[in-house]
């Protein structure tokens, strides 16, 4: 086994092949980027308090204090070791399998194609373009998942979770105050199960989609933009329900007290004709395709419950009966 107490800014390069990387720290950030070289490389270039103990054992490289465990970590509330701050940046093979320990750090996970298991106590953690499965646990910190291509699993009490272009095959959310906003584009059917106490659900499925779906609020407000999909419920619960395309994937949303929103995404071709349409134009060409009459991809139709705010709301026309409107989102 090999050893560094780094107590100043180094860069340490690693020949012997990396397999596992776990980080541990508590302010500042941390940056792991997977990419295809062999080695592994690791650079500390600001550090304040104790040193972090650098070591490599076999494939598994550690980069943590002594006094910061994995087990019970989302339980350290040590305010002396509070004072303590490190900027960690790794690069290691893609196929590595990651686990990263936030207390009020910063993590930013990128390009990895192992495992990725990430911890935050309040650290925000950002994650890019990861294809193996992701599990991430935080108290309340927010997590921002963008080209998440694996399985995501997801467990807050007030966190915050966003995805943005997300293609894997299951999304399992759970929040007791937390949002979540899920934009979904998967290559096939995905098992999405999201629940909540009081955060507000917002999911934006493709168009056409193709799952069964079920979400509910229980004095919350419900906005669904799929014609093929049934509102119950005038007062009090409300419930979406039905089967878009062939049903072969899975969406369940339950919140007590949020607001639920299942938005629709544009067909892929319309994104394609807008991007190619916005490179090529000049500057002074308008860059909306959108057809000045008839609704639009994103309307839906709302209702609701009582007088919560619904964050997905843009123009309402509400009905005689001030129980049902249209929303453009």
């Amino acid at each position: 086994m090999s050893e560094w107490s780094v107590a100043e800014p180094r860069k340490l390069a690693f020949d012997t092949p990396v397999s596992d990387l776990h980080v541990r720290i508590v302010n500042g950030t941390v940056n792991v980027v997977g990419t295809d070289e062999g080695s592994a490389r690791l650079e500390i270039s600001e550090i304040e308090g104790p040193p972090l103990i650098v070591t490599q054992q076999g494939g598994t490289l550690t980069v943590a204090y002594e006094d910061l465990p994995w087990k019970g970590f989302l339980k350290w509330l040590d305010r002396k070791g509070w004072r303590r701050s490190a900027v960690v940046s790794l690069t290691v093979p893609a196929e590595t399998r990651v686990e990263v320990g936030v207390v009020g750090a910063a993590a930013v996970v990128s390009g990895i194609n192992g495992t990725s298991v990430v911890k935050g106590v309040t650290g925000d953690t950002t994650l890019v373009g990861l294809a193996g499965e992701v599990r991430a646990d935080t108290v309340s910190g927010n997590l921002e998942a963008q080209a998440v291509t694996g399985d995501l699993r997801f467990n807050s009490v007030s966190g915050d979770l966003t995805v943005v272009e997300g293609s894997g095959s299951a999304v399992r959310a759970d929040s007791v105050s937390g949002s979540m906003i899920i934009d979904l584009d998967p290559d096939g059917p995905t098992d999405v199960r999201l629940t909540s106490v009081s955060g507000e659900i917002a999911i934006r499925l493709p168009h056409p989609a193709d799952a069964e779906v079920e979400a509910n609020t229980a004095s919350g407000t419900i906005s669904n933009a799929f014609d093929g999909l049934r509102v119950h419920g005038q007062w009090g619960a409300h419930k979406i329900t039905g089967r878009l395309g062939a049903g072969n994937g899975k969406l369940r949303a339950t919140t007590v007290s949020g607001s639920i929103a299942l938005l629709r995404r544009p067909p892929r071709e319309d994104e394609d004709e807008r991007a190619a349409w916005e490179r090529t134009a000049p500057p002074s060409a308008p860059t909306d395709l959108t057809e000045p009459t008839g609704p639009s991809d994103d309307t839906a139709h709302h209702t609701t419950g009582d007088t919560a705010h619904d964050p997905t709301r843009d123009t309402a026309d509400d009905t005689t009966g001030g129980t049902t409107d249209k929303k453009v989102l």
